[in-house]
């Protein structure tokens, strides 16, 4: 994977394509299910506030408004758009529905789920700021 938008959300569905396989083994997997969707929301709001915060800061700072950070306000806006309607496509998704949208699920097993678990954490503010607060 090389950490591209349409990557993150290949595993974001092949990670819930496995858990809605095997929720008739295990029931906690529907609530693993839907706090994933919520939290890849919530994520993405956060991330686009952030983005636009950021972006005012520096045109204040500078004291001028230009097209490119217009541009770039625009895509932040625009690709958070996307990851939104990709997740609310899923939420809208009844579980047995789900399962004709499937892309990979054959090729994850448990050990894929937990690794593509742990790539998606790695990409979370709090793990990549992790040895900051270490250090601290």
């Amino acid at each position: 994977v090389s950490g591209g938008e349409d990557e993150i959300q290949q595993l974001q569905k092949a990670l819930l394509d496995y858990l809605d396989d095997n929720t008739e083994t295990d029931a906690s997997l529907v609530f693993s299910r839907k706090f994933y969707v919520a939290q890849w929301f919530r994520d993405t709001t956060m991330e686009t506030e952030k983005a636009i915060k950021s972006q005012k800061d520096e045109d204040s700072s500078e004291g001028t408004h230009h097209a490119k950070d217009v541009e770039t306000t625009g895509q932040i806006m625009h690709r958070a758009e996307s990851r939104k309607k990709f997740l609310r496509s899923i939420i809208k998704t009844a579980p047995s529905q789900f399962s004709t949208l499937k892309i990979n699920s054959d090729t994850v097993d448990y050990e894929d789920a937990c690794l593509i678990v742990r790539y998606l954490a790695s990409m979370r503010p709090f793990a990549q700021s992790f040895d900051i607060y270490l250090t601290q």
